[in-house]
């Protein structure tokens, strides 16, 4: 049984004995919750205690990665700055539609209010800037009390200066920093790993108490928060049909038709690694030369995840909707620019642990209380469907995009020069 199977066991189950045990005895069913609470807490709190060094190591070795691949010629840069336009406009879009959809779509009143009573424990995590606050606590003045206080978005502006400083460093001290954060990260996901076989008793606790205090409300919300969530993903997937089509120069059926093949690698695996050669075929197939698609489709595998900050913020805000926290332009913008910073450091994360390791920060640095997480990542598997098929189909997109501009734009004789021992 895969830990996936399990987990998704674990909070049906929970959910259903919370409700049972209301229905038969509700004062010891709750009366309960007092032993199976702490219990998820404590959960929870073994998957956050890793967040602040894991978010500055990845991003560190993502930088580092990052700079490394950009030496390599006038395409990998080309194809870099592409990845980071699209990755601020959809996070930017995410944080547009998001609220639309909540609005249009809400959570009904009583599952919301019964939810809340359940889950918020514990006051949100963090402060509540203004939007002058946000530009004035952008840059942490003390670093350690940053991490300390989980004011992520300062802690992420510095780790991304620190990161680029270290690329600038000679190769020897260099190799030295990132493989020593690069140990760290290994390190860091053992942990992890620990923590993560202990998922289906902490959620199992978690859910208890939400069936306990909600009933059948909780199911009903789950279903609300996958259908809103996957939606952003969605529209991302829906974006890169244009992008393909204007930047690759291709019409929409010849796109779409042979982009099929890696989007269904993609829903059966789950993995956009697996789904690289199909990937490769297709982008050829599209007009891409090998040469370059052997560059920029490794290179969008490793640190390009088109859904990832859109879908990452949704769930914040869905969380905040959730519990009822007002989100202001100030706690926005904190949102935005964590989840588009802190992406490019979710290289090679198994989906588990990167929904914590990605969105813990964003609803930290919106002060969003994070107990929720600890349900919906049991329910991550129909998302992360969409995160997934978004990403291929972005990525494909990107790499047309990219080869129309330097195998056909530029000639075809500027490849050998560049790739000259680049290899599909």
């Amino acid at each position: 049984m895969s830990q996936a199977t399990r987990i998704l066991i674990a909070l049906i189950g929970g959910i259903a004995i919370g409700i049972l045990a209301a229905a038969l005895a509700p004062s010891q069913a709750i009366a309960v919750t007092a032993v199976t609470q702490p219990i998820g807490s404590a959960w929870l709190h073994g998957l956050q205690m890793v967040i602040v060094p894991l978010i500055v190591s990845l991003l560190v070795t993502g930088i580092g990665a990052t700079a490394e691949a950009a030496r390599a010629g006038r395409i990998t840069i080309r194809a870099l700055v592409m990845m980071v336009a699209i990755l601020w406009a959809v996070t930017i879009m995410s944080a547009l539609v998001t609220p639309l959809l909540l609005e249009a779509w809400p959570l009904p009143a009583g599952l919301a209010t019964a939810l809340r009573t359940a889950l918020t424990t514990s006051a949100p995590i963090g402060s509540v800037p203004g939007i002058g606050a946000f530009f004035d606590t952008i840059v942490p003045t003390n670093v350690v009390a940053a991490a300390a206080g989980d004011a992520f978005l300062p802690l992420t502006v510095f780790a991304l200066a620190f990161a680029f400083a270290v690329t600038q460093l000679p190769e020897a001290q260099r190799s030295i920093l990132t493989g020593f954060f690069q140990a760290v990260v290994d390190a860091l996901l053992i942990v992890i790993g620990w923590v993560l076989k202990l998922a289906p008793i902490g959620i199992f606790a978690l859910a208890y108490g939400v069936g306990a205090r909600t009933g059948t409300a909780a199911f009903g919300a789950l279903v609300h928060y996958i259908v809103c969530v996957s939606a952003i993903g969605v529209v991302v997937l829906i974006a890169a049909y244009p992008v393909g089509m204007i930047g690759g120069r291709v019409r929409f059926g010849r796109f779409a038709r042979t982009v099929a093949p890696a989007q269904a690698v993609a829903i059966s695996t789950q993995s956009s690694l697996a789904s690289l050669p199909a990937m490769l075929k297709g982008s050829v197939e599209l007009g891409a030369s090998p040469a370059t698609a052997g560059i920029v489709l490794p290179l969008a595998v490793a640190v390009f995840r088109a859904t990832s900050p859109a879908m990452n913020l949704a769930v914040a805000l869905y969380v905040a909707h959730l519990v009822g926290v007002p989100i202001g332009p100030g706690q926005l913008a904190a949102g935005i620019a964590t989840a588009a910073i802190t992406t490019m450091g979710s290289v090679s994360l198994p989906g588990t642990v990167s929904f914590i390791a990605s969105v813990a920060p964003v609803a930290i640095a919106m002060g969003v209380p994070i107990e929720a997480l600890g349900l919906f990542i049991a329910v991550e598997t129909v998302p992360d469907l969409f995160r997934t098929v978004g990403n291929v189909t972005m990525d494909t997109a990107v790499t047309i995009s990219v080869s129309a501009r330097f195998d056909h734009g530029n000639g075809a004789q500027e490849i050998p020069h560049e790739v000259s021992h680049a290899r599909p």
